[in-house]
């Protein structure tokens, strides 16, 4: 009805305005002129993809089940009732893949390995098909001045394990994934200088063992959920060491967790502390404990009897020196301020009317790519940061001249870069940035339904389409600095 475009169109032009969405000054040629929003020389400009959303072939080359094939295929698990079996086909369109990275002009690229196929059982003989694919994937991605970034775990845990030892329950899985970690390494890394161990432990661990919201799709006790973080915590530090023993020499490896990130609601310097402080709380359960190598005694106060089990040397282990963090921001969780009464802070309600993108957990809040690297980096004195991931679902239609107008992501990424470019002037030590995602794929339990892109990709005929934001992206990777 009229009445409903009419409103439509208010929200999106008011939604534009409150963003600060405004046309770039034009020098007399017409470019955009220079407003010093460049970013460092050497900055890493790349995207990101993980296997089980892209990969399919998921029954091919000795390629073992993984929780996620478990759980996208039982009733009801997948809004639209869809699996990962067939996906983006990248298993099998790889050279074409990496084409669309080519044309971006991203230089690097941030990928993940499917355990089971690289053990299908996730311990015992290795598969070498399994391993074979990713040799060719990151011969063709140097092949075309690409740097590979390679992540070892993006969610996809092999099923035997959960089966057999209840997966993160056990520390049996942490020493299964450092085995896994090292034979990787000692095959790869002659290539693969950049390795990511475990991807958004805040995710997959309470949204797969405590809510029962993603595989494996259990609902256990807080005290066991606890353990189940520390065993991958524990993971993280045994797959440094024995990507360090195995690994080539000069081999750099860290986390990319999408971090609990805290905004100060107004920028006081009461507040910022307050936020500071948040944050560290937020992020004890993994990683406060790898780059502190202790729990804070908030977070253990606050778990009380359901606090997990530990040693000494289990926290050694776990707090290996990192070359760097990869973070994954989004949105904030939460709006700090600073109160009189303990612990000194308080988080603020997120009102119902706090504009999101299409995904309504995506708030948009740019500010946020600026406070959670400033914060972290002063937290735990980290010296390299990357942005392992930032991007947006959006509408995405196709036009009828064929085109996808996103102009919902291109505000999007235009403002949070803004951000991230403001972050990097005031020295704060950012070092690359990996757009989610190259093309859209099976955003879990959404399915096909959200659509997070630069381009857009017919799950029926596979046909790869640029979005404008692939554009966009390019002017800012060539540019290196936010353009037009």
């Amino acid at each position: 009805m009229p009445s409903d475009v009419s409103r439509r169109q208010f929200a999106g032009l008011a939604g534009l305005s409150a963003l600060g969405l405004s046309a770039p000054a034009l020098a007399a040629d017409g470019v955009p002129a220079p407003n010093g929003a460049s970013f460092p020389p050497g900055f890493v400009w790349g995207t990101a993809t993980s296997s089980y959303q892209i990969e399919g072939a998921v029954n091919e080359d000795g390629r073992g089940k993984s929780i996620w094939d478990t759980f996208s295929h039982t009733p009801g698990k997948i809004e639209d009732g869809t699996t990962g079996d067939r996906a983006n086909e990248h298993y099998h369109r790889y050279k074409e893949d990496v084409g669309l990275i080519r044309e971006l002009g991203a230089k690097a690229y941030r990928f993940s390995i499917a355990w089971p196929r690289v053990f299908p059982d996730g311990t015992g003989a290795p598969n070498p098909k399994g391993l074979d694919f990713y040799n060719r994937l990151v011969d063709e991605l140097l092949a075309n001045g690409i740097e590979p970034y390679a992540t070892l775990y993006h969610w996809d845990l092999p099923q035997t394990l959960q089966d057999r030892v209840g997966g993160w329950r056990s520390s049996d899985t942490s020493k299964a994934f450092a085995d896994y970690a090292g034979y990787v390494a000692e095959r790869l890394t002659d290539r693969v200088k950049n390795v990511f161990t475990l991807n958004e432990v805040g995710r997959f661990l309470p949204f797969g063992y405590a809510l029962g919201v993603d595989a494996p799709g259990l609902t256990l006790p807080p005290a066991e959920v606890n353990q189940a973080r520390h065993h991958v915590a524990l993971a993280h530090g045994l797959a440094v060491q024995a990507i360090r023993a195995k690994g080539r020499a000069g081999t750099r490896v860290g986390p990319a967790e999408n971090i609990t990130a805290c905004v100060p609601a107004i920028n006081t310097p009461d507040n910022i502390r307050a936020t500071e402080t948040a944050t560290r709380e937020f992020n004890s359960g993994f990683l406060g404990v790898v780059l502190e190598g202790k729990y804070t005694e908030g977070f253990l106060a606050y778990s009380g009897k359901d606090a997990p089990k530990f040693t000494a040397e289990e926290l050694k282990i776990i707090s290996q020196p990192n070359d760097f963090v990869g973070l994954n921001i989004y949105a904030p969780q939460c709006y700090i301020v600073a109160t009189d009464k303990h612990p000194g802070w308080q988080p603020l309600p997120m009102p119902a009317s706090f504009p999101h993108m299409s995904s309504e957990w995506l708030r948009i809040a740019p500010e946020v790519i600026y406070w959670a690297p400033r914060i972290a980096a002063k937290l735990w004195n980290i010296k390299s940061i990357y942005i392992s991931e930032n991007g947006t679902s959006g509408e995405d239609k196709v036009h009828p001249d064929g085109q996808i107008y996103d102009l919902d992501r291109i505000m999007f990424l235009r403002n949070y870069l803004a951000q991230l470019q403001r972050a990097t002037s005031e020295g704060v030590p950012v070092h690359g940035y990996f757009l989610w995602s190259l093309m859209d794929n099976f955003e879990w339990i959404f399915g096909y339904e959200k659509r997070f892109g630069l381009y857009r990709v017919n799950f029926e005929s596979q046909e790869r389409r640029p979005k404008l934001s692939a554009a966009f992206y390019r002017d800012v990777i060539a540019r290196n600095a936010i353009g037009v």
